[in-house]
């Protein structure tokens, strides 16, 4: 199966990172971390100027939550809704990245428009959440997370290494990697998850059941569809099935994306220290919150 334009153009911009001293892999835009090669200033100026239509659909994930699984079953949705194979780039645009000029092209964009974002609830453009369109907010249990963001940042030539997971798990718990702190990320999204507009899911809901979480964003989204073309979507998601076509859809990014897709790989990292750390700050963040509950924390992050 030949490449995608889509994994040629990932396969570019790799190749644009391995040229870069590791100095020169980060840029910082108001206080927050971003790849470089992703990302600049100007962009994240203009993303206030973008017009936001009432059937646009928002993916907003901190990193290593599933962003890519989500997006492929998005795309799948899509596809079967207008009944055509839909190019992941014809629809979907992430938010933050590229140059400025795309937010002309994305005027051009035929609806259904797709987007997804790393950006923190309080830096996404007042247009998207003050607008009717849909959101799908994307969150997955802490300590899994750390661990695959660490193995991400040490395959990617986009980031800088980090010498040790030792070192990475502070600057984890401190937000001093790419899109900042996870806990300051779904706290900001705590006081939005009553809106109607807005559709919470988690990692590990998904994994427990790919159809039913299939079927429950097919119909936040409006979409009606029979029974087996939701089976045939969720068989399609299988982590196998999109590991094993990974390189035809994303390049040399498709081993760099696709590892495990696990739950509960923190336990093959962490020490005893580290997990009481973490759950003493994920107590201090997010306990008696309705995010934190929906989290299962207990069930997902305790030995």
């Amino acid at each position: 199966m030949a490449m995608s334009s889509f994994a040629r153009e990932i396969d570019a911009v790799l190749d644009a990172a391995e040229g870069k001293k590791p100095e020169e892999l980060l840029i910082t835009y108001k206080g927050v971390l971003y790849p470089s090669v992703l990302c600049c200033a100007e962009t994240f100026q203009a993303l206030d100027t973008m017009k936001v239509r009432k059937d646009d659909v928002f993916l907003a994930t901190y990193p290593k939550c599933g962003t890519n699984w989500i997006e492929h079953i998005l795309n799948d949705l899509t596809s079967a809704v207008l009944r055509e194979e839909v190019p992941r780039t014809k629809h979907l645009q992430i938010l933050e990245f590229g140059v400025p000029e795309k937010f002309q092209k994305i005027k051009s964009l035929p609806s259904p428009r797709l987007f997804t974002t790393h950006l923190n609830c309080d830096n996404i453009p007042k247009a998207v959440l003050g607008s009717n369109a849909k959101l799908l907010v994307l969150f997955r249990n802490p300590k899994d997370v750390a661990v695959s963001y660490y193995r991400f940042y040490n395959k990617n030539p986009m980031l800088p290494n980090v010498s040790s997971w030792d070192e990475f798990f502070q600057k984890f718990m401190s937000g001093e990697v790419c899109w900042n702190s996870y806990f300051d990320h779904i706290l900001a999204w705590n006081k939005h998850m009553d809106k109607e507009n807005i559709m919470i899911i988690t990692y590990e809901e998904m994994k427990e059941n790919l159809p039913q979480g299939v079927k429950q964003i097919a119909e936040f989204l409006g979409f009606c569809l029979p029974e087996e073309k939701i089976q045939s979507i969720a068989e399609n998601a299988a982590f196998e099935s999109m590991s094993n076509t990974s390189q035809e859809t994303y390049g040399k990014f498709g081993p760099i994306l696709f590892r495990k897709g696990t739950v509960g790989d923190w336990k093959n990292l962490f020490t005893e220290a580290q997990s009481q750390e973490m759950d003493a700050k994920f107590e201090e963040c997010l306990a008696g919150t309705k995010l934190g509950a929906r989290l299962k924390y207990d069930k997902y992050c305790k030995y």
